[in-house]
């Protein structure tokens, strides 16, 4: 039976020390935060994660969600006890607006919040993340009327939300979908279609479920151009805004997965269902990316999230399982084996693991405090620089960290060896659960053209030149800083790969776009790869003034220095290989007849 402890003393480190949580007091929530407050939310949160969430992780995998012969989904046992557990914690309002019912707080700690509960059990997660990323898109977009009747019971968590885009003949082109909206007498639309891959879009959880759905309108344009986007609930609020009349939307079928088993992956069914215009008629993709931008972040999480679960546990049993004798010498004389913790090949794994999911966590953090500057700074400057750095950064965080919690989950199951293979362990359902996020919310190939072919060159390339510019300042700065002399020439090099490779794109890409895409993938990689190198040597800065200050023991700091040491000597070397595949086109990728394949 797996375990899952929630990392409440790393967060923190990143929160006071890392990224000076102090600093940001002037924007509006962060004053309500303070670091003592801070604490208090995150070892709640802990709680939260451990003594409810993860124990009926492995139930979720194994019963999975019943769809009942009414059309209703009875999600697995324990479920509904541990998600009222986050509703009467109020845990969805953190971040969201006191108008409605939230609490205001910071975004970034939010996210944190939603690390502990998706290490502890990523299906269960699921539900109130769809409704926090909706919650998000009516905010923004809806009109007052529609706020005031959803948003309250959403940022409650006595109502549930989803985002429905894709249709069996389309997911990233969505300009092909069929679902059509009929403009009705009194301003509704009645909307007609079928969705597939609806994450929570049927379940016993919460009194009603709100569905964001992306509709064509009768003699709107063709393609993404003529989409708009309507709220469509399950039950239609009555006078006094409590669930009503049944809508005229259906349970098709449940998807049988993978992985994600306690959360109801379903076919909905649209026949005329009551629905109301967000935002502007035929701007649907701009309201739904509000979602899907808060969903990829989640995503992002998600991957990080596994990845630490599987590390935790694989590091427990890599300190117990006793096979072998190691190779410089026995180092358990008592025992009849040494445990495996020995073996350079099983360090070699969780090493990669912890220092991914460290500068992994950095790296969002980082990330959600743009977030924050963007949504809470009245700076203008500010804001457009951080809006700058955050959306050059979404896709690279929503693929780089699926790809590594993936990675990761494979890994640990290595560790356990046979035992990583049966499901009394729990390894093999943390790798099914993982494979999912590469794909959602936009499949990791997509992100990765959405990251050359618009990110990167979006403003004139304003925002990778201002990330350039970030960490070419911090290694001058540091140039002769002891406690950095070992870090600072790895990350250099990857930053003077990273560079190339920008420039490679600049006289190769126009002329010949396959080159961009023939590349694209390895430039995420690298781009994230920096970018957690980064992370590291800020980390190693922190940790090293925090042990001068004696805030902290010799161990942990020595553990810091030795995992930074780590990811800069064996997987920094990594960004030569991404530029070296970068420089080599798009010629023998592209030379094949389709027929050959």
């Amino acid at each position: 039976m797996p375990s899952y402890q929630a990392p409440v003393d790393e967060v923190l480190f990143l929160f006071n020390d890392v990224f000076n949580w102090s600093s940001y007091a002037e924007l509006p929530g962060f004053a309500d935060a303070p670091m003592d407050v801070v604490e208090a939310i995150l070892t709640e949160a802990a709680k939260l994660a451990e003594d409810q969430f993860q124990p009926v992780n492995m139930i979720g995998d194994r019963e999975g969600c019943v769809r009942n012969a009414d059309g209703s989904v009875t999600t697995p046992k324990g479920f509904k006890a541990a998600y009222d557990a986050f509703k009467a914690g109020e845990w969805l309002s953190l971040p969201a607006s006191p108008t409605y019912g939230g609490q205001g707080l910071p975004a970034t700690l939010a996210a944190m919040v939603n690390e502990f509960i998706q290490s502890a059990n990523m299906a269960l997660s699921m539900y109130p993340g769809l409704t926090q990323s909706a919650v998000a898109a009516i905010n923004v977009h809806a009109n007052d009327d529609l706020k005031a009747i959803y948003l309250p019971k959403m940022i409650s968590a006595e109502w549930s939300g989803t985002m429905n885009l894709t249709e069996p003949h389309c997911g990233t082109d969505l300009g092909l979908l069929k679902t059509k909206a009929v403009r009705k007498a009194d301003g509704s639309f009645a909307i007609t279609g079928q969705k597939i891959f609806i994450s929570a879009g049927e379940h016993d959880l919460t009194s009603n479920i709100i569905h964001l759905v992306l509709a064509r309108i009768e003699g709107a344009p063709s393609g993404t151009k003529g989409i708009s986007l309507f709220i469509v609930p399950k039950f239609i609020p009555d006078a006094a805004g409590n669930p009503g009349l049944r809508n005229g939307v259906t349970l098709g079928s449940i998807e049988h997965k993978m992985g994600i088993h306690g959360n109801a992956t379903c076919v909905m069914n649209y026949d005329g269902a009551t629905g109301w215009l967000i935002g502007e008629e035929n701007r649907g993709l701009n309201a739904m990316f509000v979602m899907m931008n808060e969903a990829r972040l989640g995503v992002a999480l998600q991957g990080l999230s596994q990845s630490v679960v599987a590390y935790q546990n694989a590091a427990i049993y890599a300190r117990e399982r006793l096979q072998g004798r190691s190779l410089s010498g026995v180092k358990a004389p008592d025992k009849v084996a040494d445990p495996i913790i020995v073996h350079p090949d099983i360090r070699r794994l969780l090493m990669t693991m912890r220092a991914y999911n460290e500068a992994g966590r950095a790296f969002i953090v980082w990330a959600y405090l743009k977030s924050d500057v963007v949504h809470r700074s009245s700076d203008k400057a500010c804001v457009q620089a951080a809006d700058d750095l955050l959306g050059l950064m979404t896709p690279v965080l929503k693929g780089v960290l699926t790809d590594i919690g993936f990675q990761s989950a494979v890994d640990a199951q290595q560790v356990f060896g046979g035992h990583g293979y049966v499901g009394e362990w729990g390894m093999e359902q943390f790798v099914r659960d993982a494979r999912i996020a590469m794909i959602y919310e936009g499949a990791n190939g997509i992100q990765a053209l959405d990251l050359v072919g618009r990110k990167l060159p979006k403003d004139g390339g304003r925002a990778i030149m201002a990330f350039f510019k970030e960490v070419g300042t911090f290694l001058k700065t540091h140039a002769e800083t002891k406690e950095l002399a070992s870090l600072l020439p790895p990350l250099n090099e990857g930053l003077q790969c990273l560079q190339k490779a920008t420039g490679w794109f600049m006289q190769n890409a126009m002329a010949k776009p396959d080159n961009a895409g023939s590349g694209s993938y390895d430039y995420m990689n690298l781009l994230g790869h920096v970018t957690m190198g980064y992370m590291w040597a800020l980390m190693v800065q922190a940790a090293e003034a925090r042990f001068a200050e004696g805030r902290c023991e010799a161990d942990w700091v020595a553990a810091k220095r030795t995992t930074a040491a780590f990811y800069m000597q064996k997987i920094m070397p990594q960004t030569k290989l991404y530029l070296a595949r970068i420089e080599a086109g798009s010629e023998t990728l592209m030379a094949m007849d389709a027929d050959a394949f």
